[in-house]
Order: structure tokens, then sequence, then C-alpha cells
């Protein structure tokens, strides 16, 4: 395998795949900083790498069965174009719309045995194979509802948030258009609309719209679905000053000023939850029913290390994806949708047991 970016959850699919045994891994990254700071066995080899386009990619992709783009959204094309050239498969972790199309352009030219899967991680990722194994339970499915949101197990500011894991990557989800289905017709709406809120364990939280986490289910469901939406899960009172922010301040118009706000005044926490909710509502046996997945997951050691929550979950992910395809469990060619990965296979998988043993799943 190889890897490409040993930031925080880059290093943890290296650690997860060192430690199983099974795999051998070329970690690549342009900080030697990074890379040092990366303990495993000796089936993690690091390297320098500066990526200036998918040229000074394929002789070392060549080496390998498959690529992990664990880099910002805007690299993944580069690495892609890269790995079809070498004729390796692809992974990543993108939750940018825009660069998932690029992903599946690329995808629709493989070769036989090589398969280019996007959006492996949480959200999107696991919450659409949850998703679509849940709306395969319906006669006729009405409205699919997916809330997911890593938030601090301990917050003690304003926004009662802390940053948990890309900044960029969250800016994105508050600020792009956010897919959905109403009505049976796919529509885009706005972020950081749709306010809700809701109840779990005793605890009040509200959702809204954000982009991204829906992955390619509305595709998937489109014409089956009268109702599909996505919407990030956040402690109560974050939306409104989100929304304060972003749009009457504006600085949904100055991203970059944002980010550097963000990462200013909100410290980073290892001490997270995730949180993930799946509502299903249609016919069944004549029947109308509703079908509710829950899930709570908490950060914890990790071998000698402790890791937050979202990075336990994204990683696991992306490594069970990675093994099912290694023993013949997906697709084998072109590219794959998260919702093609079989729902029972994924969660049997030995790096899926963090999802397992957090959930309630209430189905047939």
């Amino acid at each position: 395998m190889a890897i490409i970016g040993a930031g925080r959850i880059g290093a943890s699919i290296a650690r997860l795949l060192d430690d199983c045994g099974d795999y051998r891994i070329i970690l690549m990254d342009q900080s030697s900083h990074s890379l040092d700071a990366v303990n495993g066995s000796r089936r993690i080899e690091k390297q320098l790498l500066e990526i200036s386009g998918s040229a000074c990619l394929k002789p070392v992709l060549q080496a390998c069965d498959a690529v992990v783009s664990a880099c910002g959204y805007d690299i993944n094309p580069v690495i892609a174009e890269a790995a079809a050239e070498a004729g390796i498969s692809y992974f990543d972790l993108t939750e940018d719309n825009e660069t998932t199309h690029a992903i599946k352009l690329i995808g629709e030219r493989a070769a036989s045995g090589q398969v280019f899967v996007p959006q492996c991680g949480l959200a999107p990722g696991f919450i659409g194979i949850v998703g679509f194994h849940m709306a395969q339970q319906f006669d006729r499915l009405d409205n699919l509802k997916l809330r997911v949101g890593a938030l601090p197990e301990f917050p003690t500011n304003n926004l009662m948030y802390n940053l948990t894991w890309s900044t960029q990557g969250l800016i994105n989800e508050y600020c792009n258009p956010c897919h959905a289905i109403r009505a049976g017709r796919y529509v885009e709406l706005t972020p950081l609309e749709g306010l809700e809120t809701f109840s779990l364990d005793g605890i009040s939280y509200e959702a809204f719209n954000t982009s991204g986490g829906l992955g390619t289910l509305y595709e998937t469901l489109q014409g089956r679905v009268s109702d599909l939406t996505y919407k990030t899960i956040r402690y109560k009172g974050h939306q409104y000053l989100m929304n304060f922010l972003i749009n009457d301040l504006k600085l949904g118009e100055q991203r970059d000023l944002l980010k550097q706000i963000f990462e200013t005044a909100l410290a980073v926490t290892r001490q997270d939850v995730v949180l993930i909710l799946v509502t299903a509502t249609g016919i069944i046996d004549g029947k109308f029913m509703q079908i509710t997945d829950s899930r709570k997951i908490y950060h914890g050691d990790v071998g000698s290390e402790h890791w937050g929550a979202i990075q336990i979950t994204t990683a696991a992910s992306l490594c069970a994806i990675l093994d099912l395809f290694f023993t013949g469990k997906l697709p084998l060619q072109g590219y794959v949708r998260q919702e093609q990965v079989d729902f029972d296979e994924f969660i049997n998988n030995r790096f899926a047991s963090c999802y397992k043993a957090a959930g309630r799943s209430h189905g047939k």
C-alpha cells in the first residue's frame, strides 16, 4: 500500500494496517516532521515526497497494489490520475463533491482489477453504507434521514465546539451547497439551514444542512425515496453563531480568514464523541414503519496512543474497505460508490469493530 499524507488520519491508517500484519506500507509526505512522528514496524517505509504532478508519482506507485490519498481534497485528482497511469487501485476520504466527480471520470477508464473508491471515511463513507442498507429493508421508502456529528465530549466555549478534524473540510461543509431529495426530486439545499432539534441518551442536540456527507447516495436512491437529507449534529446554539459568522459577517466569502480564525480560537481535542443517527420510514409488508439505527463512538486508546473518535472511525472505515477489496468483496473494476459496499460484510470486518460495538440497530 502507498499512503500519501502522514497527518493525523494518514498516520492512523498506516498504524492500523501495520498492526494487522497483512500489509506493507509506503508512507509518503512532504514533511519529514510528520513522517518522523509516525511509529510502526519495519512494514512501514517512510518517504519524503513533494507532489508536482501525476508524472512524479507514477514510478513510486508502480511498486504498489493500491494508493490511499490522505491529503487535502484539491490534490486527490492528481493522485488518482497517477494511480490510473500506474495501473493500481485508488482510495480516498474526500467530502468534496467536485473532487468526487473528477475521481469518477478517472475511474471510468479503469483497467480490469483496478477500482477507484472515493469518500471512504465516516460521512461520506460509513453513513452511506448503513443508509443504503436500511433503505433496502423497505418495500417503499418514504423518508431517509442521515445525521452525523463529531463533537467534543467536554465543550467549554460558546460555540460548544472544538476542532476534531480538517478545518478546511469543516468550512466546506458549512459553506457549499447540500445535495438532497425532496418530494422525489433532486434539490440543492442551503448550508446551515433546516435546523432541527432532538435528544439522544438524555442530551439535547441540533442538526442542520451541511455539504458532502451524503456522498453519492442521492444519485443511487433518486426515484426510490421521497425525501433524503443529510445534516450535521452539534450541541444546541452552535448553528446560530455559525450563521452569524458565515452569513451575517460574510466570512463564508473569506474562507482563508475563517480558517485562520477557527485555528486560532478553537482548540484541537482528541476527547471527542461521534454520533451517528439514521432514521428511515416507509412501507414494510403493507404497514407504515420506522426503523432507526443509532451509534455513539468515543475516543480511546489504540495501542500505545490515544486517538480521537473521528480519528478512529475515519481510519477504521477506510481500512475496512481496503480489506474488503483485497478479499474480493467489492466490485473488481471501475468507480465504486460507498453504497455498493455490503453492510454486513463491512460491519463484520476486523477493522470495523468500533462501529459494531457502538451500535443499536433496530431493523430486520
